[in-house]
């Protein structure tokens, strides 16, 4: 596929993602704009596939997509619309850790070469990545009664999450300013503590609303790792997906009374 075919495409994955996300406003037009959403998918990988692109290891990614597809088709089919919450937030979970992984990946095989943008960006995906990740798993344990859905409240919690958010900003710039390896390392591992300490003192009653915000997240890592790869595809559905979980969370946030531990979260 020339350049041109695929900017083409590109542009149609991006309207399809708009029509699904204006489909998902109403409970009528939702299935549509589902399947219009999973065409746009689909279509993307396709893209991928027959950009031009030196794409290596290429039975080890058939071999992943046919697994993955394989969990997400069971999940759905067997999931109840009473657990889909729980359901979300584990594929959220599951973006969120993938975005990490490629930054990871990406530094991994060059990246310390890289500009100071990228290397920014990188940093970026590697910490929002993580904190969706970890924050995800958390709220879905919440809600699957896995462990209480009362808030978890640590002694000194406040002080002890502020001190690891400070850590990882400082570890964030630290990176960036002179990357290394090591340094990534104990930037992902601060990122993964900051996802579960974020959500540990939140209620079952508004886990919902957390799991819209970590979904902003997630999409916002995806972005950033489309900037990393330079894919103009991944920066559109990551934008959407952010600014349409930004809205969706204030909009959750204002039609629910806060609640105790929402304000302690919020505190």
């Amino acid at each position: 596929m020339t350049s041109t075919w695929a900017g083409l495409a590109g542009l149609v994955v991006s309207v399809c993602f708009i029509l699904a996300l204006q489909g998902l406003s109403g409970p009528k037009t939702a299935r549509n704009g589902n399947l219009i959403g999973a065409a746009g998918a689909a279509l993307a990988v396709v893209v991928a596939f027959t950009s031009g692109q030196n794409l290596q290891h290429l039975p080890l990614i058939f071999v992943a997509l046919a697994i993955g597809s394989g969990i997400g088709w069971m999940a759905a089919r067997r999931v109840k619309m009473t657990a889909m919450p729980q359901l979300v937030a584990l594929f959220n979970g599951v973006g969120g850790a993938t975005a990490g992984l490629i930054a990871l990946i990406e530094y991994l095989s060059g990246g310390a070469g890289e500009t100071k943008l990228i290397l920014a960006a990188t940093v970026f995906t590697a910490v929002v990545g993580c904190v969706s990740f970890t924050g995800s798993v958390l709220t879905f344990m919440k809600l699957q009664e896995l462990i209480t859905t009362r808030p978890i409240v640590l002694p000194a919690g406040r002080f002890v999450t502020s001190a690891v958010g400070v850590a990882t900003l400082a570890v964030a710039v630290a990176m960036v300013i002179s990357p290394s390896t090591g340094v990534l390392y104990l930037l992902f591992a601060l990122s993964l503590v900051l996802g579960v300490l974020v959500v540990l003192p939140v209620g079952g009653a508004d886990v919902p609303i957390v799991i819209s915000l970590l979904n902003a997240f997630t999409g916002l890592s995806v972005a950033a790792s489309g900037y990393v790869l330079d894919s103009v595809l991944l920066i559109i559905a990551g934008t959407l997906v952010g600014a349409s979980g930004t809205l969706l969370t204030r909009m959750m946030a204002r039609a629910t009374p806060i609640s105790r531990s929402l304000r302690h979260w919020c505190a």
